[in-house]
C-alpha cells in the first residue's frame, strides 16, 4: 500500500540510545509506558520476526507486525486490525551528544483511498490533531518510565477518543 499522508512527534530523553532501544524493543514493553494500552501481548518475538497484539483501553485491538528491525536505530511495523487495512509507523532513535530522541511517525490508511481534494480538510482537522495527541501520550509514557521506572497508569496524559 502507498500512503499519502502522515503524523510525526518525538521526545527527548536523557538516555542513551541503548538504553531507549533495549527498552522499546523489548517484549511487552507497552504494557509499561503505553496510557492507553489494556494488554500488549506478545505473538513471536524472535530475531528476525516480531509481532503483538495491542489491546486498547476501548477494547479495540491491533496487531503489529514489525517489518524493518534496527539495532540502537529503530523499526518499521505494520498496525492494524486483523484482516483489515493497516497503517505504516517508523520509530527512530536519534542520538545527541547529551541525550537521545525517539520519534513516531504514523502513515494512516484512514482516507487513504480518497482522492487528496477530498480527503485534506478531514484529516487536517480529525486524523492529524487526534494523531499528534496519541503519539505524544505514547511518547510522554516512555519518557516517563525511563526516568522514573515506573509504569504509567491509564489515561496518565488525558483520555484520547479513539482508544481510551
Amino acid at each position: 500500500m502507498k500512503y499519502k499522508n502522515s503524523v510525526q512527534n518525538s521526545i527527548t530523553i536523557n538516555a542513551s540510545k541503548e538504553t531507549i532501544w533495549n527498552f522499546i524493543s523489548s517484549p511487552g514493553y507497552l504494557n509499561k509506558c503505553h496510557p492507553f494500552c489494556k494488554k500488549n501481548k506478545i505473538i513471536k518475538w524472535e530475531k528476525d520476526n516480531h509481532s503483538d497484539i495491542l489491546e486498547y483501553l476501548n477494547g479495540l485491538i491491533y496487531i503489529r507486525k514489525f517489518i524493518n528491525w534496527k539495532e540502537n536505530k529503530g523499526y518499521t511495523l505494520l498496525i492494524g486490525e486483523e484482516n483489515k487495512q493497516k497503517s505504516m509507523v517508523k520509530w527512530e532513535i536519534t542520538p545527541h551528544k547529551k541525550n537521545t530522541s525517539l520519534s513516531i511517525t504514523v502513515y494512516p490508511y484512514f482516507l487513504n483511498n480518497y482522492p487528496k481534494i477530498i480527503s485534506y480538510l478531514p484529516y487536517k482537522i480529525v486524523v492529524t490533531p487526534k494523531l499528534e495527541s496519541y503519539l505524544h501520550s505514547v511518547l510522554t509514557g516512555i519518557k516517563y518510565y525511563l526516568d522514573k521506572g515506573i509504569p504509567v497508569e491509564k489515561n496518565m496524559f488525558g483520555s484520547h477518543k479513539w482508544f481510551s
